[in-house]
């Protein structure tokens, strides 16, 4: 068998140059989304809402950050990685900003809703949530209102942007303000419609109650006496 023998010099700038390599792929770094509530409400009182089903885009449905570049072309940034699924990032912080926004703890995810009974349901298509480091993030989705019963009650389309500084930290602080915007959206509609329905069983409720006071409340109308009619008779003497 013959031996090879490198020069010293040939297997140092090798060993440098892995080296270096080493150095130029930088560590993967996780990134949660920030739902922007320290404190979620007590209250069992509230208005009880289902969140979901939710529906993603299916760019999104990936481990690693979607950047969007200055073409408007996509691409994957391999060092920067969701901690967690993204729909369920998303999906948390709606329930922990409508649950502060409205008041209220009796709020379920739509894979969680065993036993629950709802008073609105809140449907959300996320169609578009990206942002890169010469792109502000973008938010493009939809929600519907549904009522206990399955009926559409409101539906928006929604567009929202916000800027950052271009750091991977910094767009994924953007995306999460677009969220928490986006739940905003929601629980105001969701209250204007719980108003709503509140206004009209209180009229109906009311007319019911007139109904049953004109029902029971006697007639005015004077009923005629009838009396018995005399016929004047002459009197036979004998």
């Amino acid at each position: 068998m013959k031996l090879i023998h490198l020069p010293v010099a040939a297997l140092l700038a090798g060993v440098l140059a892995l080296g270096g390599c080493a150095k130029l792929s930088s560590p993967e770094q996780y990134y949660q989304l920030d739902s922007g509530v320290t404190e979620l409400s007590q209250r069992s009182s509230g208005v009880a809402v289902l969140v979901g089903p939710l529906d993603v885009a299916d760019y999104l449905q990936r481990n690693t950050l979607v950047q969007r570049q200055a073409d408007n072309s996509i691409s994957l940034d391999s060092s920067a990685r969701w901690a967690s699924s993204l729909p369920d990032d998303i999906n948390q912080v709606l329930l922990r900003q409508l649950s502060a926004q409205l008041k209220s703890n009796r709020l379920a995810l739509y894979s969680d809703q065993a036993g629950m009974e709802p008073d609105v349901q809140a449907v959300v298509s996320i169609n578009r949530l990206d942002s890169g480091p010469e792109k502000p993030a973008v938010l493009e989705a939809q929600w519907r209102l549904l009522d206990k019963n399955g009926k559409l009650r409101d539906s928006r389309v929604v567009q929202l942007q916000e800027a950052h500084t271009g750091t991977v930290a910094d767009q994924v602080r953007a995306q999460s303000k677009l969220l928490q915007e986006l739940a905003t959206s929601l629980s105001k509609a969701v209250q204007a419609d719980t108003a709503k329905l509140a206004s009209a069983a209180k009229a109906a409720e009311q007319a019911r109650k007139r109904q049953l006071a004109a029902e029971e409340k006697p007639s005015s109308r004077q009923i005629p006496v009838v009396e018995p009619v005399r016929n004047r008779g002459d009197i036979l003497r004998f």
